[in-house]
């Protein structure tokens, strides 16, 4: 491999690996906000103990978000000299409003949430809740905002040396992308947590503990995925069509389709052969992607052949993991309608056969996620800004060495970082949330006492009859 290739293996992994973070964390933090909230309006220990229990888990995520993302600015600098040429003007400034705005809002604030909440009012800590949840979505806002223009650039011109100037700011923000995109990021963030907390939940409901506590949280999030599920698809659909309008290289290569078709059929399974320009194996339903696509019977649709072959991303790639996506989220939608069906019954926290199809939906929102990048980053190619600058050109001359050895380093840090983290994260779930609304009565006061955060072992019961409630 040369060195363009790996560079964009090295950036695929990094990049890759940094967003499992912000998707955990996004959810995360609104959820633990919503707790806030309740234990503040209701005083009821269960939203309290919930509250405390997805925080430990929000802050092993929050740290690891920070740590892998601090690594791609300086990966862009090393490896990709050339984009940074040409795009500083117009990335470089929204980068540093991202920053300002909302990494430092997050950080003013994550303090309070994570350990003052026994040192602070409950309105306070809601507060502070809240902020860093705004700072979370703020965030996720410059960086979608930032990755739109480079798949539909807008608001800036390349002078004769290739280097883009910004004319309309307003323009550069929001570009005709940016609403589709920036929906559907945060509704799968948003819908992965959910199915994190439910599959946590019903492994406590499973073993049969905490269950006061796993109830309430099982529910909750069922109902959001309910909720989230369908709206995730709608979004998904009017993201299609954009996509369509804007690159329709890409959503070719998404559906399979080589060459341009009026009605074309939904390839529900093919191997993409890029050198015949041709589909190997296919299984097509007549007149379905028109349907979805163009929501007409013989809407039309452009092909891959529209374009030079050098002009065509990596189509299989591109292919298989739109049907990912696609497949995991349809998988996702059937938990969530066979949930409100036993919610109905009232068997939803008796079916121990659901619980185990809970836990094993925990992951898939990830892998979800993970594959719908690859869709958005891979069928953008061969171009880093879409019709403006190629990947190529992007690319830093550095030797094929050098960036052999530091993927390979890469490789290694962050496989031990996930292992750290799910050795740790995993002992907070496996304990589970403290069942104090079981096992101490209402005193004044008792919120108040000061609470060891990342604690993997349940508080002793407090003193009786000595007036003195330890924690």
């Amino acid at each position: 491999m040369d060195a363009l290739a790996l560079s964009r293996l090295q950036f695929a992994f990094t990049i890759g690996f940094h967003i499992l973070w912000p998707t955990l964390t996004i959810g995360t933090a609104w959820f633990v906000t919503l707790l806030s909230f309740l234990w503040w309006r209701t005083g009821k220990l269960v939203y309290r103990d919930l509250m405390r229990f997805w925080m430990r888990l929000f802050a092993l995520g929050f740290g690891m978000g920070v740590v892998t993302g601090i690594v791609l600015s300086y990966e862009i600098g090393t490896n990709w000299a050339g984009f940074s040429r040409s795009v500083a003007n117009v990335l470089g400034p929204l980068f540093a409003y991202e920053t300002m705005t909302a990494f430092f809002l997050e950080a003013g604030f994550i303090g309070i949430m994570l350990f003052g909440e026994a040192r602070v009012s409950k309105a306070t800590h809601f507060f502070a809740c809240l902020m860093v949840a705004m700072g979370a979505l703020i965030s996720s806002t410059w960086i979608i905002a930032a990755n739109s223009w480079m798949q539909t650039p807008a608001g800036a011109v390349a002078d004769a040396e290739g280097v883009f100037h910004v004319v309309d700011w307003g323009q550069v923000i929001f570009t005709s992308s940016f609403p589709y995109r920036l929906a559907h990021m945060v509704c799968a963030s948003f819908l992965t947590c959910a199915f994190v907390i439910a599959g946590v939940s019903a492994f406590h409901l499973w073993r049969g503990q905490h269950v006061a506590a796993s109830r309430t949280a099982f529910s909750m999030a069922l109902w959001l995925a309910l909720v989230l599920a369908p709206l995730q698809i709608f979004i998904g659909d009017l993201h299609g069509r954009n996509t369509l309008q804007e690159q329709p290289t890409k959503l070719a290569a998404m559906e399979g389709l080589w060459e341009t078709t009026r009605g074309p059929a939904m390839t529900v399974f093919a191997w993409p052969d890029m050198a015949a320009q041709k589909n190997l194996y296919a299984l097509d339903i007549p007149h379905l992607a028109s349907l979805y696509l163009t929501h007409s019977w013989d809407g039309e649709v452009e092909g891959l052949k529209a374009v030079p072959p050098a002009d065509q991303p990596n189509v299989p790639v591109v292919f298989f993991a739109f049907r990912i996506m696609v497949g995991i989220g349809m998988l996702l939608l059937a938990t969530a309608i066979t949930g409100a069906v036993l919610r109905l019954r009232r068997r939803l926290y008796e079916a121990r056969w659901f619980h185990l199809v809970a836990m094993a939906m925990t992951p898939l929102g990830f892998v979800a996620v993970i594959a719908g990048w690859t869709v958005t980053e891979a069928g953008r190619q061969p171009w880093i800004i879409y019709g403006a600058l190629r990947t190529a050109d992007a690319a830093a001359p550095v030797a094929a060495g050098a960036v052999t050895a530091s993927l390979v380093i890469f490789f290694a840090v962050y496989n031990l970082l996930l292992l750290a983290f799910v050795w740790f994260a995993g002992r907070v779930a496996l304990t589970g949330p403290t069942d104090t609304s079981l096992r101490v009565s209402e005193r004044p006061g008792l919120e108040r006492t000061s609470v060891d955060l990342f604690a993997t072992t349940p508080p002793p019961s407090p003193a009786h009859g000595t007036g003195q409630a330890k924690a």
